[in-house]
C-alpha cells in the first residue's frame, strides 16, 4: 500500500510585530471592526464575492497563525476555510454599534471577515480584523480594497484584484536607516514602562462586551484646532491633555495629585517613515509610547497641553519606534518561549499591582472618498452615513479609548467588558473628556 502524503501548506514567517499583537490577547481581544453604514442595500452576492476575491488575491489573508517547531508562520488555510470571510446576519438590534461583532479567530483565518447586517435604515457593514494581522491603517486599508473589488465585480463580474506576491511584513526596513551606534543610544534613552495607575474597575475578571461613545459638534472640531494653534499644539496633544484630565477626575484620587501619571498613546510608524511600506501597507507597523503627566487639582488644559506637547514633539523628532522595534527583538531571539515568558510576567505584575496605564489613541480623519461610490443593489449609488472604527475590547485592568473623526465630527469611544467596568462610570469618563475639550 502506497500513501501518499500531502505537501505542507505555503508557509512565511511572522515577525516581531504581527507575534507580539497576537499574545497581547492575553489583555485584551485584538479583533477591530471598521463599521460602515449605508443608507440602503448593497447588492449581497457582489460584497461576499468581492471578499472572497480579496482574500484570494493575498497570501497573509487567506492564512492563519500558527506556531510550527516553535517558529511563528502564517500558514495557508483550504480554500474552503475562505467562507468565514462573509457573514450575511441580522445579528441583534445592538450590534455591531453597541454589541460588537465577534472576535476573530487568527488561529483559523483568514484574517478577514466582512459581517453584512439587513437594517431598515439601510445596510451595515462591519469588516473585521485581528491586530495580530495588522494594525488601524491596515484594517482601513483592506476596508477600501473590499470595497474597490465590490464596485469592480458591480462594474465587471470577471473582475479580480491582482495577486499579490509575499512581502515584506518585519521592521527590517526601519532597522537598516539605523548605524549600531544609533540602535545602542535608542535602547539607552528609552525610559521603561511603569504603571502608576488604572481606569476605576468594578472587579476583575471578564464581562460582556459593551462600546460606549461620544460624538462631538462639527463646530467643536474647529474649536479643538483653534486652542491647538494657541498653544502650539496639535487636535491629538489636545485630546491626550483632556483624556489625561479625565482620568484624574473620574479616579478622584488625592495621591494623584501632582503626581506622576502615566498614559501609553500611539504612532503610526509609516508616517514617520513616508514610502518606506508602501509596498506592504496590510501589517503592524504602529507602537506605544508612554507619556508622564503631573496636574494638580482643578487642573484644566492650559494647565498640562505644555507637558504634551514636550512630550510629543520630542518623540516625533528622535528615532520614534526604533528601541520598540529592538525590544521585541531582542525578546523573539529568544524563540516562543521567551515570548509566553513575557506575557507570563506582565500578567504577573498586573495581577500583582492591579495597575496598568490607560492607553488613548487617535485614529485620524476617515475619508468618505476611500470607499465610494458604493453601488446599491438596485443600481443606484448609497450615501455613506457613518464610518466607526470599534477599538479592541477591554478588562481589567486594561482600558482604551480612541478618537476618530468623520465630516468633521470627532467620537470619542471605548470597547470595554461590563461587569468588570461599569457602564455609567465609562460613559461618565466620556463625558468628562468632553467638557475639558474647547
Amino acid at each position: 500500500m502506497v500513501i501518499v502524503m500531502s505537501p505542507p501548506p505555503a508557509r512565511y514567517p511572522a515577525p516581531a510585530f504581527d507575534v507580539f499583537n497576537v499574545y497581547f490577547e492575553r489583555v485584551y481581544d485584538p479583533s477591530m471592526h471598521v463599521v460602515f453604514s449605508l443608507d440602503g442595500e448593497v447588492d449581497a452576492g457582489a460584497l461576499r464575492e468581492a471578499t472572497m476575491r480579496v482574500v484570494a488575491s493575498d497570501p497573509y489573508i487567506r492564512s492563519r497563525y500558527a506556531e510550527v517547531d516553535d517558529r511563528p508562520v502564517w500558514e495557508e488555510i483550504p480554500e474552503s476555510g475562505w467562507e468565514r470571510a462573509f457573514v450575511l446576519t441580522r445579528g441583534g438590534a445592538d450590534e455591531p454599534l453597541t454589541t460588537p461583532p465577534p472576535p476573530l479567530d487568527v488561529r483559523s483565518g483568514p484574517q478577514v471577515r466582512v459581517n453584512l447586517y439587513r437594517r431598515a435604515a439601510g445596510d451595515v457593514v462591519a469588516v473585521t480584523c485581528h491586530h495580530g494581522f495588522c494594525d488601524v491603517a491596515g484594517a482601513l486599508t483592506l476596508a477600501r480594497e473590499i470595497f474597490a473589488v465590490y464596485r469592480g465585480i458591480v462594474d465587471d463580474p470577471e473582475f479580480r484584484p491582482p495577486a499579490r506576491a509575499p512581502y515584506e511584513r518585519s521592521t527590517k526596513r526601519i532597522l537598516a536607516l539605523y548605524s549600531e551606534e544609533e540602535r545602542r543610544q535608542a535602547l539607552a534613552e528609552e525610559e521603561p514602562f511603569v504603571d502608576r495607575w488604572r481606569f476605576p474597575v468594578e472587579r476583575a475578571g471578564r464581562g460582556t462586551p459593551h462600546i460606549a461613545r461620544r460624538t462631538l459638534a462639527p463646530e467643536r472640531l474647529g474649536r479643538i484646532k483653534a486652542f491647538g494653534r494657541e498653544h502650539g499644539a496639535t487636535v491629538n496633544d489636545v485630546l491626550i491633555a483632556a483624556f489625561f484630565l479625565a482620568l484624574a477626575k473620574i479616579r478622584d484620587d488625592p495621591s494623584d495629585r501632582g503626581a506622576p501619571r502615566s498614559i501609553l498613546t500611539s504612532a503610526d510608524l509609516r508616517r514617520k517613515y513616508p514610502g518606506l511600506y508602501d509596498d506592504a501597507l496590510l501589517t503592524n507597523l504602529s507602537v506605544a509610547y508612554e507619556a508622564t503627566l503631573s496636574a494638580g487639582e482643578g487642573a484644566r488644559l492650559p494647565d498640562i497641553i505644555g507637558q504634551v506637547t514636550s512630550i510629543t514633539a520630542r518623540k516625533k523628532s528622535g528615532s520614534l519606534g526604533l528601541a520598540t522595534i529592538l525590544f521585541y527583538e531582542e525578546i523573539m531571539a529568544g524563540g516562543m518561549p521567551a515570548v509566553r515568558t513575557f506575557f507570563d510576567q506582565m500578567i504577573e505584575r498586573y495581577e500583582a499591582s492591579a495597575h496598568k496605564n490607560p492607553v488613548f489613541s487617535n485614529l485620524g480623519i476617515f475619508d468618505a472618498g476611500g470607499y465610494l461610490p458604493v453601488p446599491g443593489k438596485d443600481g443606484s449609488m448609497l450615501e455613506l452615513r457613518e464610518i466607526q472604527y470599534l477599538p479592541c475590547v477591554c478588562w481589567p485592568y486594561g482600558f482604551l479609548v480612541i478618537a476618530s473623526t468623520f465630516r468633521d465630527r470627532l467620537t470619542l469611544a471605548a470597547a470595554y467588558e461590563e461587569g468588570p467596568y461599569s457602564t455609567a462610570t465609562v460613559e461618565r469618563f466620556l463625558e468628562y473628556v468632553d467638557e475639558y475639550l474647547p
